[in-house]
């Protein structure tokens, strides 16, 4: 049986739902932002430090900008982890109890 918005809305699986994809999603997003500004502003102000030789034609610019790119992987995959665990298991809960 479907039910009007208001219900579902109002329904405390829902709310946990909104909450928990809110707080991840704030969370994650935090972390890239600290990622890639972090890595800027060490570009802007750490010069000299990203510019040190770590290898023969390497220096440590290099390293740092593949962390960057390669956090952003962890953080989609920890992403999925969770909504594949967590979400969406509240997800068919929530269903469930609409259809009944």
């Amino acid at each position: 049986m479907i039910r009007s918005v208001k219900e579902i809305e109002e329904a405390p699986e829902f709310k946990k739902l909104v909450t928990s994809r809110w707080v991840m999603a704030g969370i994650l997003t935090l972390l890239v932002f600290i990622t890639y500004y972090g890595f800027v502003i060490m570009v802007g102000v750490a010069r000299d430090t990203l510019s040190t030789k770590i290898g023969v034609a390497t220096t440590l610019g290099i390293p740092l900008a593949v962390l960057v790119i390669v956090i952003s992987f962890v953080l989609t995959l920890v992403y999925v982890l969770w909504a594949n665990a967590r979400y969406d298991r509240i997800v068919a809960t929530l269903n469930e109890k609409l259809e009944r």
